[in-house]
């Protein structure tokens, strides 16, 4: 498998990380999501360096059990939503065959 290595800055420091080509761009999306996340919790607390990636760490662990639980999302919820908005479409479709 063949790496290569992308230079990304995070946090005012320039960090070199091996990613995959087929991973590259989801890497550069994850950075940009940390670097905004690193910049929003900044503005609210004031907090910089090592304590303010300490804190977003926390804050991303704490939505990402929240997530896993299911606290944050309804996830029997939305798959019964799907299930009947994919029930009106195939309605909807079929009556339009008919019309052809």
């Amino acid at each position: 498998m063949s790496m290569e290595h992308l230079d990304v800055m995070l946090l005012g420091k320039e960090y070199r990380v091996s990613c995959t080509p087929e991973s590259k761009d989801e890497l550069l999306a994850t950075v940009a999501y940390l670097d905004d996340k690193f910049r929003e919790l900044g503005a609210k607390t004031n907090a910089a360096g090592e304590r303010l990636a300490v804190m977003t760490a926390l804050n991303l662990a704490h939505e990402f059990l929240q997530f896993q639980r299911g606290n944050g999302f309804d996830m029997p919820g939305t798959k019964r939503r799907i299930g009947l908005m994919k029930a009106r479409l195939d309605g909807v479709l079929a009556q339009q065959e008919k019309l052809f």
